[in-house]
């Protein structure tokens, strides 16, 4: 079965700060993935490294492919954190660019009741992005990254910005996401842990550069004693002798 992604022996930093020291992991077809850490923790730094926005040593494949090579990345979607579309666009231009960019045509039907359904008026896709607050960009972004169908989606923090029904809704959409065309599969980042415990089947915990743990949510709160993801999880940083992966 090849893996849509797979890191082994990542290590990045800045200057001579290390920030990632043999990090490794997968994430398997048909799965929801959540990497969780304290900001400041690497995350970012983890995932441009995957995609090679930032130097890095180890060994990153894409559907079995290195992360180098342009047919590895045909099949991923990348949304970062603090998403700013290019305001001279509007909305409506933006969903058909991210559409052909990756060979499709917009179904704009789709697409304005995904934008509904992630509480952004569809209304507003008729005007610039100029107009757009925080979080109606990043919603914005986001229904280019649904719409994209791909089988795997890597987001940054993709609740920033996001109010409470919004945030719930893109959760649905997750988790809906993963069980679309045969098994595809989401790997996001987020300090969110409540929304992490909820709809991720498997998680890597990130702290002082290497995964503490990965594995299903439960079994970490099990074996940390916390009783939710959120107690645990800071039971095992403040342990700091967790499972490496």
């Amino acid at each position: 079965m090849t893996l849509p992604l797979e890191v082994h022996d990542l290590r990045a930093g800045y200057g001579r700060r290390e920030v990632l020291s043999g990090v490794g992991f997968a994430v398997q077809p048909g799965e929801v993935f959540g990497l969780i850490g304290l900001n400041g923790a690497g995350k970012t730094t983890l995932i441009r490294s995957i995609l090679g926005l930032t130097p890095a040593t180890g060994t990153f494949s894409l559907f079995g492919r290195p992360n180098g090579e342009p047919a590895a990345r045909r099949g991923l979607f990348y949304l970062p954190e603090k998403y700013q579309p290019a305001a001279q666009l509007s909305g409506w231009e933006h969903l058909e660019l991210a559409q052909a960019w990756i060979g499709g045509s917009l179904d704009r039907d789709a697409a304005r009741a995904l934008a509904g359904g992630l509480a952004l008026d569809p209304a507003a896709l008729d005007r610039r992005v100029r107009t757009y607050s925080k979080g109606m960009g990043q919603k914005l972004g986001l229904v280019a990254a649904l719409k994209s169908r791909l089988p795997l989606l890597i987001l940054d923090e993709p609740m920033s910005g996001l109010d409470p029904r919004a945030r719930v809704r893109l959760k649905d959409h997750l988790i809906a996401y993963r069980g679309e065309e045969g098994g595809n599969s989401v790997f996001f980042s987020s300090h969110v842990l409540a929304d992490v415990e909820e709809i991720c089947d498997r998680i890597g915990v990130l702290h002082g550069g290497r995964l503490l743990y990965c594995g299903p949510p439960a079994d970490f709160v099990a074996g940390h004693g916390g009783g939710t993801l959120e107690r645990a999880f800071l039971a095992a940083i403040d342990a700091a002798d967790g499972v490496y992966c």
